[in-house]
């Protein structure tokens, strides 16, 4: 007992946090040198990471649904801590931050993560396969909720700009969490056997059928280092937030690829995940994953911004470019067609990743 005790507390998921902390407490509030600002960002996405896992460690726990809304409520912290941080520490006008980083994070899932997973289930099992009924809802509501919360703004007259006025706002963000709840408790309450792998009737864990959960010590444990590494994520965020916009502005990128850089910290681990359950022809898993992160993003960090944009400075603003637009519904209509099906071939993932090639192209060049 004692041994698997100590070899939890060895984990690299244990110590990261703890190490976070300890930099951050050092560096709060001082100039830090370059190398240390270097180290400090790989230290933020391990952080990232290790918050992630431990979130699983509870959701395991805990079971459904009460699982998928912890986990889904710290990556949702985490996305608005750094959104928050970066507006608040960083240079120039920040009052499209949260629209980038959303609409990242979206092109990412849809293109990205389910791109990924689909080449590599297709690859190596010669068809992706998966349930389209479940696959389907998530994607219809991914779609309607992009649409709501980042298209809307640019046609409504109240407010010009890309904006909601403040009923707008409110009204779409309590339209949002009750679009994400709905879809909460139809995939894991209502239809659950919908979001399985073809031909699986019951839940698996991803490092297999019936995994055992952890123990309340482990879970305890898991508890505190997710404090731990969510109050690190966010204040690590403030300190790198000028070493985050200087480094952009010196690429020569646009301000708007901070958020494709937020994105990518905040989705790391779900990749990873989705890589890993594809490669065990698990498509199904990871098209949960990647659209189950699209819907989070959305639907749980839009109506948090609605919230705090009356103490944050300057709009709020939401409303996508005209580039943009042509980029989401190119990408919706793709998915459509890809998901209707069931399966999958490697031209489907290679027509999901030529997509986000081009995305990451014109954020960084548009």
């Amino acid at each position: 007992m004692f041994a698997r005790w100590r070899a939890h507390l060895l984990q690299w998921t244990t110590i990261v946090p703890v190490v976070a902390l300890i930099a951050l407490a050092l560096t709060w509030g001082r100039t830090a040198p370059w190398p240390l600002l270097a180290f400090e960002a790989a230290l933020l996405i391990a952080t990232v990471m290790a918050a992630v896992h431990h979130a699983e460690v509870i959701a395991h726990r805990i079971g459904e649904p009460y699982g998928s809304l912890v986990l889904a409520v710290a990556v949702t912290v985490i996305e608005v801590g750094l959104i928050v941080m970066l507006m608040l520490g960083g240079k120039g006008d920040t009052s499209t931050l949260a629209r980038d980083t959303v609409f990242s994070a979206v092109m990412l899932t849809m293109n990205g993560i389910v791109g990924l997973a689909l080449f590599v289930g297709a690859s190596k099992y010669h068809l992706a396969v998966f349930n389209p009924e479940g696959t389907g809802s998530a994607l219809g509501t991914v779609i309607v909720l992009v649409t709501l919360t980042l298209v809307l703004p640019d046609f409504t007259t109240s407010v010009r700009g890309g904006s909601f006025s403040g009923g707008q706002l409110g009204f779409i963000a309590v339209v949002s969490l009750l679009l994400y709840g709905s879809f909460v408790f139809t995939q894991t309450i209502r239809h659950r056997d919908f979001f399985l792998p073809p031909g699986e009737t019951d839940d698996v864990d991803e490092d297999g059928p019936h995994a055992a959960p952890p123990s309340v010590r482990v879970t305890m444990l898991s508890t505190v280092l997710l404090l731990i590494a969510l109050v690190a994520v966010v204040g690590l965020a403030k300190v790198e937030s000028p070493a985050i916009s200087a480094g952009v502005t010196w690429a020569g990128f646009p301000e708007s690829f901070v958020g494709v850089i937020l994105a990518i910290v905040v989705l790391a681990p779900e990749s990873i995940a989705a890589y890993r359950a594809a490669s065990r022809d698990r498509t199904q898993i990871a098209l949960n994953l990647g659209y189950g992160s699209a819907l989070a993003s959305i639907g749980l960090t839009i109506p948090t911004m609605a919230i705090l944009s009356h103490w944050l400075p300057g709009p709020l603003t939401l409303g996508l470019g005209p580039l943009q637009i042509a980029l989401l519904v190119t990408s919706a209509i793709v998915s459509v067609l890809t998901v209707v099906p069931g399966r999958a071939k490697t031209q489907h993932a290679t027509i999901h990743l030529v997509l986000l090639a081009v995305f990451l192209f014109l954020s960084a060049r548009p």
